[in-house]
């Protein structure tokens, strides 16, 4: 067969590949996270693993395709860990079993499997969690500084499996996440600084836990943008625009609207904008349509922190724009090459 004309494209890049570049990625915010929240983080993704080994093989077989080189193609391990890192450390074990369950069988395979869901699978876990069981997924781990004990793996696995920790009452190891406090606290009529006390009292080097879990994810996410991993239109569009309204609405009014620090550098901030928004399968690939998907999550997000039902919206709004992903695509198609207009 003779080769068509140039330019062509090179691309050493295979599924397996770029999903265990993604797991490296994340491994500073894992050991960041298991330092500061303690151990519940790796039972967590040691259940969601057998849980995607159980499922992935399941329906595999239910669809008739070879086992092995879907099972060993990473892409299920990504989806568990993306959904890990948002579920709190001393949740009980079922709630990562059926999160897992749900986004690997709703999210991948009832569409055909990988390259064919058009919805996040980790995100429609997430959304599946957060709106089936509020109350198990906002008690989320103090950090060990801010509670006054620090949670062993025994302790972390007796709790999760069991539900308390003999001699320890959970309250004292429990409670809200900073995004959390700032909703909490506004409906009681208190300001931004009032709300985040608590917040004020876990810092180090001027930074809370979960703002050090960010920076770790933003370095794993850096790492991915160097070598191409992923494209710097994601983190840009979503980080330029959340960073933008926060900017805006805090200068109009500090004492309701939190900073560009805060909103940053809280919650699943930075795990979005390096590793959930950037999934090549839903979202969208042309070099325009990437910065308007991006942009439009970060508008979501901060739309839905600060005025939805839910603290931290990014479930919610990668679902959205997942769904907007096939009209952007449409309208931002790059001109062929050598077409003159």
């Amino acid at each position: 067969m003779t080769p068509a004309s140039s330019p062509f494209t090179h691309n050493n890049q295979s599924v397996r590949k770029v999903m265990f570049q993604v797991q490296i990625a994340a491994f500073p915010a894992l050991m960041t996270h298991i330092y500061l929240f303690g151990f519940g983080i790796v039972i967590q993704w040691m259940l969601a693993v057998a849980t995607m080994l159980v499922v992935e093989y399941v329906m595999l077989r239910l669809r008739g395709r070879p086992i092995k080189p879907f099972m060993t193609d990473m892409s299920g391990l990504i989806t568990i860990t993306g959904l890990v890192f948002c579920i709190p450390p001393e949740a009980p074990w079922w709630i990562v079993v059926s999160g897992s369950a749900f986004a690997l069988i709703f999210g991948k395979h009832l569409y055909g499997g990988l390259g064919y869901n058009p919805f996040n699978p980790a995100m429609l876990g997430y959304a599946f969690l957060l709106i089936s069981f509020p109350m198990q997924m906002t008690q989320w781990t103090l950090p060990s500084d801010l509670s006054g004990h620090a949670l062993g793996f025994f302790d972390s696995a007796h709790y999760i499996f069991m539900g308390y920790i003999p001699g320890l009452a959970i309250d004292a190891v429990t409670g809200a996440t900073p995004l959390n406090e700032v909703r909490t606290g506004l409906s009681q009529g208190l300001s931004i600084s009032e709300s985040l006390s608590m917040d004020v009292k876990s810092q180090f080097m001027g930074l809370s836990s979960w703002g050090w879990v960010n920076i770790a994810f933003m370095v794993g996410g850096l790492w991915m943008l160097l070598t191409r991993t992923i494209s710097w239109q994601y983190p840009v569009g979503f980080l330029g625009s959340l960073a933008l309204m926060a900017f805006v609405f805090n200068g109009i009014n500090p004492d309701i609207y939190p900073s560009v620090t805060f909103t940053l550098l809280s919650g699943g901030t930075m795990l979005a904008a390096f590793f959930i928004i950037t999934d090549p399968v839903t979202a969208s690939t042309t070099p325009r349509g990437k910065l308007i998907y991006a942009c439009g999550i970060g508008v979501l997000v901060y739309v839905i922190r600060n005025w939805g039902a839910f603290p931290d919206g990014i479930a919610f709004a990668i679902l959205l724009m997942n769904i907007a992903v096939p009209l952007i695509d449409k309208y931002t198609q790059p001109r062929v090459y050598g077409h003159l207009r």
